[in-house]
């Protein structure tokens, strides 16, 4: 080999060695980029979004299990009071003016007291000519028998006939039939002017006066007054056929009419026999005592006392009210929040009777009702039946 002198040739020799480590590195290298960009790929996509906020706990709400204790069974009515035995009094004879009205609505009157006169001039000039003709058919009898007592004393002389006598003795039995019968004319007449005095057929107060003086009354006219036999009240409440079935005669009432705060004590005196395929609705009258805050025509309510019953028993705060009816709240197995339609009972400082809807076993909703919403969601806490707390 020829070489140039004063140059130094320098020969770099690689081991095999190293050949390999540095290809590990440059995989390492490689590996880690890759990771830092899907690391940096997932951040772009996923680290913008928040994580989901934790769901917040159901509301916690006071129930109450009832059970059921024994209550008194009360049903509640509503209806228009009248009077218990309504007589319409009108003329009862041929009629003619009215010249008295000697009563108003509002007076208390005796059986047989005069209530309207009606003029009678007329009547009574027939009935003085009827009373005439009585006296001289009386005459006419007293002249036949005169007659007859004077045969029979000469009959025994032969004067008079078996004959004469007999025919005497017709004359004086027509005569007495004629004054019969004059008599009974003239007792008709003094029965028609007696039937122009517009009498009340029994005690009782007078409700209603439909006649004024100088009024033409007759049959045709109908009742000129109204008179409540003995002042005597009822109210015609109209109760529910299931209910209907609960009550019977003498069951005592509480009637309170609209705009009184005050109830009156009545009894039920009798029952419907039908009940209306309508409205599926039978009455119950229930008569009252007179009392002057008692008017008939005017509508009441009335609560009916007709035993006891085992019914579960609900504070008022638990029972509400819309237009559907009432209804309490139950929580279901699930927490769930569910509506029940209820039918309640007697209302007392003890609480509500419920009288159907539910058993007296449910998780009822002993508040805070008005908040809840059927299907919400709730955490239970059970108190004691009753509870304020």
């Amino acid at each position: 080999m020829n070489v140039e002198p004063g140059i130094q040739t320098e020969y770099i020799v690689y081991d095999y060695d190293d050949r390999q480590a540095g290809r590990r590195r440059l995989i390492i290298i490689g590996a880690v980029v890759a990771a830092l960009i899907v690391a940096a790929l997932a951040y772009m996509v996923l680290g913008g979004k928040k994580a989901a906020p934790a769901k917040p706990p159901a509301p916690a709400v006071t129930v109450i299990v009832p059970g059921r204790t024994e209550a008194a069974s009360v049903v509640t009515a509503t209806g228009t009071l009248y009077a218990k035995r309504e007589m319409p009094v009108g003329v009862a004879g041929e009629g003619g003016m009215v010249q008295t009205v000697l009563v108003e609505p509002g007076t208390w009157v005796r059986a047989g007291q005069t209530l309207a006169v009606i003029e009678r001039s007329v009547q009574s000039q027939e009935a003085n000519s009827l009373a005439a003709s009585v006296r001289v058919a009386q005459a006419d009898a007293d002249l036949a028998q005169s007659e007859l007592d004077r045969a029979k004393a000469l009959v025994a002389r032969g004067f008079i006939s078996k004959a004469d006598i007999d025919r005497k003795t017709a004359s004086r039995d027509a005569a007495v039939a004629r004054v019969a019968v004059a008599r009974a004319q003239f007792g008709q007449a003094r029965a028609q002017i007696g039937r122009l005095d517009v009498r009340s057929p029994a005690a009782g107060l007078v409700l209603a006066r439909a006649v004024e003086p100088g009024q033409v009354g007759g049959p045709a006219n109908g009742a000129l007054f109204r008179v409540a036999k003995a002042g005597e009240l009822e109210i015609r409440a109209q109760v529910a056929e299931q209910d209907l079935a609960q009550l019977k005669v003498g069951d005592t009432a509480d009637v309170t009419p609209v705009g009184s705060s005050r109830s009156y004590v009545g009894t039920i005196w009798q029952m419907s026999p039908v009940i209306d395929p309508q409205t599926r609705q039978g009455t119950a009258r229930i008569q009252l005592k007179y009392n002057p805050a008692l008017r008939p025509g005017g509508f009441a309510s009335a609560s009916i006392r007709s035993g006891t019953i085992s019914a579960p028993r609900l504070p008022e705060s638990a029972v509400l009210h819309d237009s559907k009816g009432s209804y309490v709240y139950i929580v279901g197995s699930r927490g769930e929040v569910i509506r029940r339609d209820v039918n309640t009972g007697d209302v007392s400082d003890a609480g509500v009777v419920i009288t159907s809807g539910i058993q007296g076993n449910e998780k009822v909703v002993r508040s805070a009702g008005a908040f809840l919403n059927p299907g919400d969601k709730v955490a239970p806490q059970l108190a004691r039946a009753g509870s304020d707390h």
